[in-house]
């Protein structure tokens, strides 16, 4: 919005005070609202689940908006991505009703409204993109029939947000390598040339991340809940989207599908088709690291950080330009 006002020579100095206002604005507002969140009950069978017991939960409604207000400030909004935003946004509702309800949403409802905001995704997308897809690793590009990208976009951007939800547990974990994933989106978007109006964004997003991160880190003084790691996950399958890459999604998101996507795997498997995989596994994976493996929950973070990072590295090197 702030774009409107001020000259272009000035864009540059707009976007630092913008990444200060996105940091510095979500542990102001974290601070200040800690007190209103609704308090997590503890889960009974996740590892170490009742020592959250009592915490506040849903802070991802504030860095989320947090957010939000900084890109409508200080980055050139297009149409596109105000829907990108308003859709974020409706993740990150549904997500904190779910943190305030004294009783966790049935299954399938989560999981349908998901789908709907994956469908509008989809249907944004196609709107304002061309439905070419590259194969950066390979150099290769090709044109998929627009239902057919639709339907992999409604995937990606589902899976996305499920895995990472699933992948939160453990203090600092989800958020780390959420910005992991999304500044190794970045990197990629600037080697490829696209767009700066989404790139900027990912970087507002990755520091209001970090805001909350400063509340999160080990030992942790509030969580995230569903607002943030659905939100969170939505934000990773548009930017990687935005990179005309999607399958990108895999090599730079990696850590986050297995340790959150196995779980969702063998419980699918074993519901609906009564197969029974991995079945000395824990999942999500960071409780198998840490009550089978007796990692801490500082070594899963760092651990499952460096080999998302060793990833990333390999992914950003192996593009072909």
């Amino acid at each position: 919005m702030l774009h409107l006002w001020i000259p272009g020579a000035t864009a540059s100095l707009l976007a630092f005070i913008g990444i200060l206002f996105a940091f510095v604005g979500t542990v102001f507002a974290t601070a200040k609202l800690i007190a209103f969140l609704p308090k997590d009950a503890g889960r009974e069978f996740a590892h170490d689940g009742k020592k959250s017991a009592g915490k506040p939960r849903g802070a991802g409604i504030i860095f989320v908006l947090t957010f939000v207000i900084a890109a409508l400030l200080f980055a050139p909004i297009t149409a596109e991505n105000l829907i990108y935003l308003a859709l974020i946004v409706v993740c990150m509702i549904t997500g904190f009703m779910d943190d305030a309800s004294e009783k966790p949403w049935n299954e399938y409802k989560k999981g349908f409204l998901d789908l709907c905001v994956a469908a509008l995704l989809a249907l944004t997308f196609l709107k304002f993109n061309s439905n070419v897809v590259t194969l950066a690793l390979f150099g290769i590009s090709f044109t998929l029939h627009p239902i057919v990208f639709g339907l992999l976009t409604i995937v990606l951007a589902w899976t996305s947000v499920n895995v990472t939800n699933c992948a939160d547990g453990v203090d600092g974990l989800s958020g780390t390598l959420t910005i992991i994933t999304v500044m190794t989106i970045y990197c990629i978007d600037r080697m490829l040339g696209k767009g700066e109006s989404f790139s900027f964004l990912i970087l507002l997003f990755a520091v209001c991340i970090l805001g909350y991160l400063w509340f999160n880190a080990t030992p942790s003084k509030l969580m995230m809940g569903d607002a943030g790691s659905r939100a969170m996950g939505l934000f990773i399958s548009i930017a990687i989207l935005k990179t005309g890459s999607p399958f990108l999604y895999i090599p730079v998101a990696l850590v986050l599908i297995l340790d959150g996507g196995l779980g969702l795997l063998k419980v699918s498997l074993l519901r609906f088709l009564k197969v029974h995989i991995l079945k000395n596994v824990r999942t999500p994976l960071h409780d198998h690291v840490r009550k089978v493996w007796d990692w801490s929950n500082t070594q899963t973070v760092y651990r499952f950080a460096i080999i998302q990072i060793i990833l990333a590295v390999a992914t950003v090197y192996g593009i072909r330009v």
